[in-house]
């Protein structure tokens, strides 16, 4: 049963089907006062909430604490490099399998997963070594 949506949510995951990428919250209210369908910061974040508890989007936080959101799509992984910032999307996934034994052992409904290694990118190691 599809859960019954407001106006907000529906504009909100219009954006996110166009943009195809994933925005923060702020860019989200730019982008639809841009549009001409302005709707307050906080409104977009309890938009954003909802469809987050409907299984509609998912978020992912940066390094730097920055959160962003997209459609849920297939799983996502990334390695994120501590000191820049850079983020490179990675296409392996060791966990598709755990995902289906918790789904079974534990009849908990999962929406998406996210995987994330942290570290230094090539550049901040070769930066990092040039300083030391």
């Amino acid at each position: 049963m599809k859960a019954q949506r407001t106006r907000s949510q529906e504009r909100i995951l219009d954006i996110l089907k166009t943009l195809n990428k994933a925005i923060s919250a702020q860019d989200l209210y730019v982008e639809l006062r841009n549009r001409d369908q302005s709707m307050g910061l906080a409104t977009v974040y309890r938009a954003l909430e909802s469809l987050k508890l409907e299984g509609m989007v998912q978020v992912r936080t940066l390094a730097n604490g920055e959160a962003l959101y997209s459609l849920v799509q297939e799983d996502k992984h990334h390695l994120t490099c501590v000191q820049c910032g850079s983020s490179v999307a990675i296409d392996q996934c060791p966990v598709h399998a755990l995902e289906s034994q918790l789904h079974d052992s534990y009849q908990f409904k999962i929406y998406y997963h996210m995987l994330e290694f942290f570290g230094l990118c090539t550049q901040c190691q070769t930066a990092n070594a040039a300083k030391g």
